[in-house]
């Protein structure tokens, strides 16, 4: 008696037994679409951690020095496919900065308000490494590290330090050649530490008391006087002979002076050569052991030497023979120049005048 209405978008159609047939011709289609939709999702889903895994931490160092300063190395993961990679460091007083690729090569940087921005050439990993003055304040005896690090990090605490008090604790303590290493966690972390004053007592010893010496009165014979009479006749002629001895031999040393001045310019060359390590370590107290250890071969071998030979006699890797020298530079002790495509480590003559 009353129509039925039926929607527009329902494709329906209505028998008249009052059956109600749908068609299904949208719903297959719509089932074959929805796997695939889910599948682009999975994928999605799992090439986003892939994507924030770039630019991340894998490895983080740091070793506190006696002066206060802070060496930092750390290796990064790099995206290769992006020409410039850019890291935040811990602070705006940075020194000795250097970049490695996975390769080896030094990688150019460039330093801005405490971001450093990298050239990776294609490097999917890349090794960091740099001296901080931003880490460590001093308050009295007390020393205070803090760092808020984004990743697990270690930390090697200065020679003779002791430790007195710690916001976090560590995962792990450990020591090494008589240095407290720790494994701390990511986080906010402050420790306060203070320096050993371990000092031996002077020896002191006895004075030895030596029994005084007396030496008996001289007395000189008194001659007579025909024997100095004769003395004074044999002795002319003897007194002659040894002027003219004396005269022969200034002339033939003064044949020979050339030589003898060369030889003599020669030793206190010499000598001065080997004062000029002790001229620099006096100058410069506060230099580390191992860089006076370099001072000592360069001037044993003649006031230069070769980046190269540096890392063969003491053994040490590209990264670190860098850094040193670069302390060295900034102290004023040596100079760098290029000879055949290498750098060339010379200690500088006027050091003294500098100061």
């Amino acid at each position: 008696m009353y129509p039925e209405i039926v929607p527009i978008h329902r494709k329906e159609s209505l028998r008249e037994d009052g059956m109600l047939f749908v068609r299904t011709e949208g719903i297959l289609e719509t089932m074959v679409k929805a796997p695939l939709i889910i599948a682009g999702l999975m994928v999605v889903a799992l090439t986003m951690p892939l994507q924030t895994s770039f630019s991340s931490t894998r490895m983080l160092d740091l070793t506190l020095y006696s002066d206060g300063s802070a060496h930092i190395s750390a290796q990064l993961d790099a995206d290769p496919l992006d020409p410039d990679f850019e890291v935040s460091l811990f602070g705006p007083s940075i020194d000795n900065f250097v970049a490695v690729g996975e390769n080896g090569f030094l990688l150019s940087s460039e330093i801005i308000d405490g971001t450093a921005t990298i050239d990776t050439f294609g490097s999917s990993s890349i090794t960091i490494d740099y001296d901080i003055h931003d880490l460590i304040s001093k308050e009295g005896r007390v020393w205070t590290f803090t760092l808020d690090s984004p990743t697990d990090y270690s930390l090697l605490m200065p020679p003779n330090s002791i430790i007195v008090g710690m916001d976090a604790l560590p995962s792990n303590m450990d020591l090494v050649n008589d240095q407290t290493q720790l494994d701390l966690s990511s986080g906010l972390s402050e420790i306060n530490y203070i320096f050993s004053t371990t000092t031996t007592p002077p020896t002191t010893t006895p004075p030895t008391t030596t029994p005084p010496t007396t030496t008996p009165p001289t007395t000189t014979p008194v001659q007579p006087t025909n024997d100095v009479v004769t003395y004074a006749l044999i002795g002319a002629p003897v007194a002659a002979a040894i002027a003219g001895a004396v005269i022969m031999i200034k002339r033939k040393q003064t044949k020979s002076s050339p030589v003898i001045q060369t030889e003599v310019t020669t030793e206190s060359q010499t000598k001065t050569d080997s004062s000029d390590t002790e001229t620099i370590f006096n100058l410069r107290p506060e230099m580390r052991e191992d860089d006076k250890e370099i001072i000592k071969f360069i001037s044993a071998n003649g006031g230069e030497a070769l980046e190269s030979d540096l890392r063969k006699k003491f053994l040490q890797p590209r990264t670190t023979m860098w850094r040193a020298v670069k302390r060295l530079e900034r102290q004023g002790v040596i100079e760098i120049s290029k000879k055949d495509l290498q750098n060339l480590v010379k200690l500088k003559k006027d050091l003294e005048e500098e100061e």
